[in-house]
């Protein structure tokens, strides 16, 4: 069985993010990068059904610029087969991307993709919906809890009123929820095999998929900040002010 796990190269979330001057966006410069955590969760699904039997080869994709390889190289060192960038300096809509990455998978032909329900930097939650839909495959999302089969596998996922269990026919999408696992730290000897790993840079122009812009960012900027709070000396001095906000007499 082969597996693909599609991964982007976002702000590390640990990173405070500033908007530039004019407004176009997020200041990228210098700041440090990683993998998305909801990506992480993806990629040590797929290698601890690797490592027990299910599958035989986890390919990790990721969409973005040269230094995308980077995340990249930390997924092999979580235990991926290889990899694979799908190289642009674009920023891609939700809509390029999952085009892309279907791209790949008429390529792969894999049993599965697992993605990361949302990235951090936009949080979107599109691409694996509308890779599901491209491919006309069977999906499975905000997955807690999945279980493999030879033909099929079955998702648990959280709903508002309780958890739901799905049952999908392979091929089939599944997009992971933060409780689905605890992605492992790479030892040093995996962050070296990972050097000698595969990976494929592949051009996005090269590949005659439709990538052109359909939403313009207007304005981008910081929320505003908190006010401060009001400090009471006990509480009938609290009583008179909560009545004072409610109008109640």
């Amino acid at each position: 069985m082969k597996i693909i796990v599609p991964i982007k190269r976002v702000v590390d979330s640990n990173v405070k993010i500033r908007v530039r001057v004019d407004g176009s966006g997020v200041e990228l410069a210098n700041l440090k990068m990683a993998i998305n955590p909801y990506d992480e969760i993806a990629v040590e699904e797929a290698v601890r059904l690797r490592e027990a039997g299910t599958a035989t080869d986890v390919l990790v994709i990721s969409v973005g610029p040269t230094e995308a390889q980077q995340v990249l190289r930390s997924a092999l060192a979580m235990g991926a087969d290889r990899a694979l960038l799908i190289e642009t300096e674009m920023a891609l809509e939700p809509l390029a991307v999952a085009k892309l990455l279907k791209w790949a998978v008429t390529v792969e032909q894999p049993d599965l993709v697992i993605l990361g329900r949302q990235a951090i930097d936009d949080d979107c939650n599109q691409v694996g919906q509308m890779l599901a839909a491209l491919l006309g495959w069977q999906q499975a999302t905000f997955a807690s809890k999945i279980v493999m089969n030879k033909e099929e596998i079955v998702v648990a996922r959280e709903v508002d009123d309780g958890q739901q269990t799905l049952r999908l026919d392979l091929p089939a999408v599944v997009t992971t929820d933060l409780r689905l696992n605890e992605p492992r730290y790479a030892s040093l000897p995996s962050i070296m095999k990972a050097k000698k790993k595969p990976l494929v840079v592949t051009p996005a122009a090269s590949l005659g998929v439709d990538t052109a812009h359909r939403l313009e960012i207007v304005r981008t900027f910081e929320p505003a900040s908190r006010k401060a709070g009001i400090k009471v000396t006990d509480a009938a001095e609290l009583m008179v002010r909560l009545r004072a906000e409610l109008n109640i007499i």
